[in-house]
């Protein structure tokens, strides 16, 4: 069944129908951005929700970082930074595949029914002009015949007068006669407008309209499965990203089984055990006794409780949860118990050898880059290194000053004393290195050999810079298409190399083995860091 058959007379009827289908494209297009920005809203809050109770710490050393159910609660604010890049992805999806999908094929639509209506009308104009000649065309034939019948009676009534002269009655008949022509040539016309017009009415009727009809109709059936697709892509648009979230929510789950209590206990005892061995008896002073001063005094250099090893005064009773004033910071930490001190001189010190190496390596570099320079002096001039390479050393000599002391200390606080000591390096005058070995003597060392591989790397006027190292690797869980600006493409079961961990924005960089580098959806990868 077809509407050019079934509706032939129902034009408006079909007009408002299609218009009200168009209507119906809008209103869910409409619905659907709406949608949209309910899921941009609500992952914009789960992110700021995310990075509100997951503020940077200024080190990675700050003591609850070691506790489990610490490193949980981050775990779950990184999944559900994730979670709010899923519906993100929801929001992007539904906006590109449905909103602005439909709003150009409801364009299209609206041209096309345009078009057909404005057939429809022309051809409804056509046949009105053509039923107007008929109509035109008829009066006359009515007109003229009658004029005709008036004309033959006047010439009989003229030839039946006997006052009338022979000239009048021929002229009567001939009038008469001029006027049944015309009404023959009116009637003759009248009956060829009347077969055009019921011709072409004809061709209105059951040719034209019913095609405008039924190309509307198609129109409409289009209109209504685009719609349905529509309906199912706004299901299928979350469906697509469910693993995913399912994901992120068993790493949420993950996260609450990872916690250790029994764990979090002995962090705890760790960090904060202070070494102290608990107070003992207070002893019996007499008064009643001539007790001797001198040797009372002398007795007090023998710590007998806690006052003693805390510096507190004994005057005062030890008790646990008392309010203790907050003591003043030293550079050895002797403000800190026994224990603690131990391990804030050995992180201290930690950090100090690192420096070390860091300067070091420095001087190296510069020692070699200075080598290039005499042996090469179009790549530049040695002496432009002088300020670095004499500020390197001063950098150097510091650093091994403050191991020493900070060796020093940990020595006094009672620790094993093995902190690795590095090799420094430091320049004379003229360029010369002086290498320290671990003993603190001497040792010298004759002036590398210019063979080898040390001047590779100043090769192409230093032009070649290398990449970054990677920290990790990860292993794709899904297809990425990389399509945005700075990303890169990635198939499932590929490992990349990750050069930059996920800042918080639910993004990670990597590396693949021919140097491609982009970023990559966190959500998208299983990531192992080098530890």
């Amino acid at each position: 069944m077809d509407w050019g058959t079934e509706l032939w007379d129902q034009c408006d009827i079909i007009e408002k129908h299609t218009q009200s289908g168009l209507e119906l494209v809008e209103k869910y297009v409409k619905f659907v951005k709406e949608r949209t920005e309910i899921e941009q809203n609500y992952a914009k809050q789960l992110r700021n929700l995310s990075k509100k109770y997951n503020q940077k710490r200024g080190s990675k050393d700050e003591p609850e970082c070691r506790l489990s159910s610490y490193q949980s609660f981050l775990d779950i604010l990184n999944e559900l930074n994730d979670y709010a890049g899923q519906r993100e992805l929801i929001a992007e999806n539904l906006m590109m595949n449905i909103c602005i999908d439909l709003t150009k094929y409801l364009q299209e639509l609206k041209q096309e029914r345009k078009t057909y209506l404005l057939d429809a009308k022309k051809a409804q104009q056509s046949l009105e002009s053509t039923y107007k000649q008929l109509d035109s065309s008829k009066k006359r034939f009515e007109r003229e015949w009658r004029e005709a019948e008036r004309a033959a009676q006047y010439a009989e009534k003229t030839d039946q007068d006997i006052n009338a002269t022979k000239a009048d009655v021929e002229k009567a008949k001939q009038q008469a006669h001029m006027r049944a022509h015309i009404a023959d040539e009116c009637k003759n016309d009248y009956a060829a407008q009347l077969q055009k017009y019921n011709k072409e009415q004809s061709q209105f009727y059951f040719t034209d309209m019913p095609l405008i009809f039924n190309k509307l109709q198609d129109l409409d059936e289009r209109r209504i499965q685009k719609l349905a697709q529509g309906y199912i892509l706004f299901s299928d648009t979350e469906k697509h990203v469910m693993p995913i979230i399912g994901k992120c929510l068993e790493g949420i789950t993950k996260a609450g089984t990872s916690v250790d209590e029994k764990n979090d206990s002995m962090v705890v005892i760790e960090q904060n055990k202070s070494g102290f061995e608990r107070p003992g008896d207070l002893e019996f002073e007499d008064y009643s006794q001539g007790i001797n001063r001198a040797s009372s005094d002398s007795s007090l250099g023998t710590p007998k409780g806690p006052m003693d090893l805390l510096g507190k005064n004994k005057s005062k009773n030890f008790w646990l949860f008392s309010k203790r004033s907050k003591p003043t910071v030293t550079e050895d930490f002797a403000h800190l118990p026994p224990e603690q001190r131990r391990k804030r001189l050995q992180q201290r010190l930690e950090e100090i050898c690192k420096e070390l190496q860091k300067e070091v390596d420095q001087s190296e570099a510069l020692g070699k880059m200075k080598d290039v320079y005499e042996k090469n002096p179009q790549m530049g001039d040695p002496a432009s290194l002088a300020s670095q390479i004499s500020q390197t050393s001063q950098n150097i000599d510091r650093l091994r000053g403050e191991l020493n002391k900070y060796e020093t200390w940990l020595a006094e606080a009672g620790g094993r004393g093995d902190t690795l000591r590095y090799k420094a390096q430091t320049f004379n005058n003229n360029g010369a290195h002086d290498i320290h070995s671990p003993d603190g003597a001497h040792s010298d060392e004759s002036t590398p050999d210019p063979s080898q591989a040390i001047y590779a790397e100043f090769d192409d006027d230093f032009e070649d810079e290398e990449l970054a190292p990677p920290i990790g690797k990860c292993t794709a869980m899904y297809n990425f298409p990389g399509a945005s600006e700075g990303t890169i493409t990635m198939q499932e079961g590929e490992v990349l190399a990750v050069v930059e961990e996920d800042k918080g924005d639910g993004w990670t960089r990597v590396r693949r083995n021919n140097g491609d580098e982009g970023y990559i959806p966190t959500s998208y990868v299983t990531i192992n860091l080098n530890k």
